[in-house]
């Protein structure tokens, strides 16, 4: 779960992201493969995926990560904004797949955890040691001896075990409970869709898909709240899906109607059009009818309504089928899973002028937001879980050291959080740089610092919380006043340093770690 990719100057004049790793020709979104992005604005266009920038301002003390677009996008954000701006529940989760040391990647996860720790948030890491297994093959004791080493980490960088929760996948039966009801929601079909799956996979590991949705939705068991999972592009499948089964799981949907006919998204908002443009007094009994708008849509030119045909007859006939029964706006809560008993409580609940139906309630004096939160209130009091569709925050891959991909496997292109000092000083003399060919042209035409991976050591890790310096460094290198050969030097004695007191700190934590409430070691190791 890593970033990676060129720099360029924002209007702010800050060092900001955009554009792509060399190498990479496509967008390829694969949880379990060595994913990269080409251009990360397809993101945007192709996933649905926002832009950060867009809510960076309403973040409280954003995180370095965040001010330097190495966080570059985000589902659904503002929610967790708000709860952190206004003191108010909100929680953070991310999962480790403890398949080799951690690395300086990893480091990225672990500071967005701990920044949102730090503003307030339930914060919840964990091991993925299911996953590990059932899509790495990796023996439970593997996966015991890396977890340790990513929990110690973690702790070293700052988390506060009294105040979060770390667990293991194996271990938590809550857990396994929520995914048990979860995989009721989903199917086969469904995952071969969104992951590839066929008739190959094995079963053990479609089950570690579902894992990772309760794990997901962890963070909301005792109440719904807030929720934001930071993970590179390539987990974005599964932030997708965790939405869709949150929204599944809920006794009732809240959307807004028309009649007592249920509308698509597309046939509602022609309706709507319609109904806002017709005044009810025109009519007869000063009532507005499905009939009228009927007509009015049929005397309205096709080219105006922007609409396909297939949505213009479909509507048209939901229309004309309910003929003079009156139209007006209301707020529909319709039965999606609820019992009798939590709908019948919905219906106390709701004040004011309603209708109640076999399969739905239409409230006419309640505004959506009004509306979602009754229905949530009613869903937590009758034993549902009442999930808010977790959010999501997306940060870039970063380059490998040796240019194109960091890979675990090349450990030239990384810098585990284990390295010795010494070994991770020589990484980075030994990186590829965005230099000129020669110090002289580098001096006449500046350093290439959007695509230099030492640059984006200072960017991602080495500057910290110090913006000013990875400015310097980045003006000082495209002005042609920082040469590589010092710039290097600079940047692997910074390593060093991090990688001692990293290391020495993680020693400190021994300790807290043994204290803390996570099995270290699975039962299941033999």
């Amino acid at each position: 779960m890593t970033g990676d990719d060129p720099l360029e100057e924002s209007e702010s004049g800050e060092p900001m992201t955009d554009g792509g790793a060399a190498g990479a020709d496509d967008v390829a979104l694969d949880p379990w493969g060595s994913s990269s992005v080409s251009d990360y604005r397809k993101l945007f266009e192709e996933f649905g995926i926002e832009e950060f920038d867009e809510v960076l301002e309403e973040v409280p003390n954003p995180h370095y990560l965040m001010r330097r677009g190495v966080i570059f996008g985000h589902r659904d954000y503002r929610p967790v904004a708000r709860a952190l701006q206004n003191d108010e529940p909100a929680a953070v989760l991310s999962g480790f797949m403890p398949t080799g040391d951690p690395h300086i990647g990893h480091k990225l996860v672990f500071d967005e955890i701990i920044w949102h720790q730090q503003q307030g948030a339930d914060a919840y890491a964990l091991i993925a040691d299911l996953e590990a297994n059932s899509a790495r093959g990796m023996s439970w004791n593997e996966i015991d001896e890396h977890a340790r080493d990513y929990l110690l980490s973690l702790l070293a960088l700052g988390f506060d075990p009294e105040e979060g929760t770390l667990y293991r996948q194996s271990t938590n039966r809550e857990l396994q409970d929520l995914a048990f009801e979860l995989g009721a929601e989903a199917n086969f079909s469904e995952l071969e869709s969104i992951y590839g799956f066929d008739g190959e996979t094995d079963v053990s590991h479609m089950q570690s898909v579902v894992t990772q949705m309760a794990d997901i939705l962890y963070p909301q068991l005792d109440e719904p709240k807030p929720t934001v999972i930071p993970v590179g592009p390539d987990q974005d499948p599964h932030v997708r899906l965790a939405r869709d089964l949150a929204e599944r799981m809920r006794f009732f949907k809240v959307s807004e109607a028309y009649a007592s006919f249920e509308l698509e998204p597309e046939e509602r908002a022609l309706v709507a059009d319609v109904y806002e443009r017709l005044d009810p007094a025109a009519f007869d009994d000063d009532t507005l009818r499905c009939v009228h708008v009927a007509e009015a849509i049929e005397e309205t030119p096709l080219e105006e309504l922007d609409i396909g045909a297939d949505v213009l007859g479909s509507v048209l006939t939901k229309l004309e089928e309910a003929g003079m029964e009156p139209i007006r706006p209301r707020t529909r809560f319709f039965d999606r899973r609820a019992t009798d008993e939590a709908f019948d409580a919905l219906v106390d609940a709701i004040e004011g002028e309603k209708r109640v139906y076999e399969s739905h309630v239409d409230a006419f004096e309640l505004d959506a937001a009004e509306a979602e939160e009754l229905a949530r209130e009613v869903e937590v009091e009758n034993d549902g879980y009442g999930f808010r569709p977790p959010s999501s925050i997306y940060h870039r891959f970063m380059t490998g050291l040796t240019g194109g991909k960091m890979s675990s496997s090349i450990p030239a292109s990384h810098i585990s959080l284990l390295d010795d000092p010494e070994d991770g000083y020589d990484k980075v003399k030994a990186a590829t740089t965005g230099g000129r060919e020669t110090a002289e042209e580098q001096r006449e035409k500046g350093g290439r610092a959007d695509e230099c991976p030492v640059y984006e050591l200072y960017a991602y890790l080495l500057s910290g919380d110090d913006d000013e310096f990875a400015k310097r460094v980045y003006d000082e290198c495209v002005g042609g006043e920082r040469l590589c050969g010092d710039c290097k030097e600079q940047a692997a004695q910074l390593m060093r340093e991090f990688l001692e007191e990293h290391q020495e700190k993680r020693e400190e934590v021994e300790e807290l770690l043994e204290d803390a409430d996570v099995e270290l070691e699975s039962p299941r190791a033999r």
